[in-house]
């Protein structure tokens, strides 16, 4: 890899008049990439919604953009024409020296005595959450699962209950989310963006009135880490950069938990041997709940949630604005440009997966590390300065869910049913992911 010196034409396939490739992006991102890498190879300069868009396939490339030491690539170029008007201030869309000094506060409400803190707060709101599914029937896995994890959400990073307004928070959420592939990128009703900017003013005055208590008082939430929390100078965040990191964590932490967790369902309900071995390992805990010092113990769960974030990871693509000239593998990159990581097709790439359409969670482990061939193989949380914060209450999140589910209930679905998959913004099933639940 180099950063300068001149460089050679990028191979081209704009598609379409104008709309280039997004309706190919937005249908199957993987489809996508695949057919390009085959006809063009891993860097091609493409076109989505008349803006000129190069996409870049492979762990090298993922290494170049995510890694990026020499500052050659803008996060807030790249997702702020997404995010921005429903989601600004996210850490995610930051550049340094900002971004430096926001993660550096926030990353104290993730370190281990927070973690700790947060599996107790969550462990009887888990219990009392999966009691009222409706078991020896059709239970709807997506929204039951959305429906718990955005009460566990509130319950540890706002340290209380939704109450009658969570119907409106929820709704609030899907539309901010849903306004960052809107095709119309301006508020005008009734389109996704205005949605989007409404529902992102709902939070705002949502989180505005807890706000004074939380400054007030002390507790283990999120709400209050935030409003207390300093770096090692002693500067804290204000007023606004509390309520944006709030309702983006809100976000992140539900929707893309309960989209790993809906894959796994879908998973293990198609592959029941390993929901058995599975509960198998559950049950030799002996523990109807989980401590912190529990969640290595469950290794082989550990194993099926990587293989699920491989096989659909919540993010597909990453976007990046390049700051300043460089070059890769050979090719011009120019400021102003913007370009794409692609975490799905990297993770199906088979020179470094064996079967990579199969599921097969022992590829990560010990005897085998299919994972391991290359550092920017698996990045379903990022990498590199950008490397998602939660990665780990994350894994905290789904392990405690799955634990208590697995000791529960079992599920099954219809032999020849296929999940139909919404890949973007966040993966998702279209049809709510139908399962027969089962009490034990």
């Amino acid at each position: 890899m180099q950063t300068s010196a001149a460089a050679p034409t990028l191979p081209s396939a704009k598609g379409p008049f104008f709309i280039g490739y997004l309706l190919d992006f937005m249908r199957d991102p993987l489809a996508f990439t695949q057919k390009l890498e085959k006809e063009y190879g891993t860097l091609i300069e493409t076109r989505i919604m008349g803006q000129n868009f190069i996409v870049m396939l492979g762990p090298e490339a993922n290494q170049f953009v995510l890694q990026d030491r020499e500052g050659n690539f803008s996060s807030f170029g790249g997702w702020d024409p997404y995010i921005g008007k429903v989601f600004p201030g996210a850490i995610m869309s930051m550049d340094d020296p900002a971004h430096r000094f926001q993660r550096r506060i926030m990353q104290q409400a993730f370190k281990k005595p927070a973690l700790t803190a947060y599996i107790s707060t969550m462990n009887p709101k888990i219990a009392s959450g999966i009691e009222k599914w409706k078991a020896q029937g059709r239970f709807q896995v997506f929204p039951g699962i959305k429906q718990l994890t955005l009460d566990l959400a509130t319950g540890v990073f706002m340290g209380e209950s939704l109450g009658p307004e969570a119907d409106k928070v929820n709704k609030a959420f899907i539309d901010t989310v849903e306004a960052s592939l809107a095709y119309i990128r301006y508020p005008i009703p009734p389109f996704n963006m205005w949605k989007g900017v409404k529902g992102r003013e709902f939070l705002l005055s949502y989180f505005k009135k807890l706000l004074p208590a939380k400054k007030a008082t002390e507790t283990p939430d999120f709400f209050s880490q935030f409003c207390h929390a300093t770096d090692e100078d002693g500067a804290r965040f204000s007023d606004k950069e509390i309520i944006d990191h709030m309702i983006f964590l809100m976000m992140a932490a539900h929707d893309t938990t309960t989209s790993t967790l809906t894959t796994i369902f879908y998973t293990l309900a198609k592959h029941p041997e390993w929901q058995q071995r599975l509960r198998a390992s559950s049950l030799a805990l002996g523990k109807t709940q989980l401590d912190y010092d529990d969640l290595e113990k469950l290794e082989e769960l550990d194993w099926v949630m990587k293989e699920a974030l491989r096989l659909y990871p919540a993010l597909t693509s990453m976007p990046r604005m390049v700051a300043k000239d460089c070059v890769f593998n050979g090719h011009a990159l120019r400021k102003g440009t913007i370009i794409g990581v692609y975490p799905i097709h990297t993770h199906h790439m088979p020179e470094y997966w064996s079967n990579p359409d199969n599921f097969d969670p022992e590829r990560f482990s010990p005897a085998r590390v299919e994972n391991k061939k290359h550092m920017f193989q698996w990045v379903p949380f990022g990498g590199g300065a950008h490397m998602c914060l939660g990665q780990h209450f994350a894994n905290l999140q789904v392990k405690s869910i799955m634990h208590q589910v697995l000791l529960k209930y079992r599920w099954d679905i219809a032999p020849d049913y296929v999940m139909p998959y919404q890949m973007v913004p966040i993966a998702r099933p279209k049809d709510g992911l139908p399962v027969r639940l089962h009490r034990l």
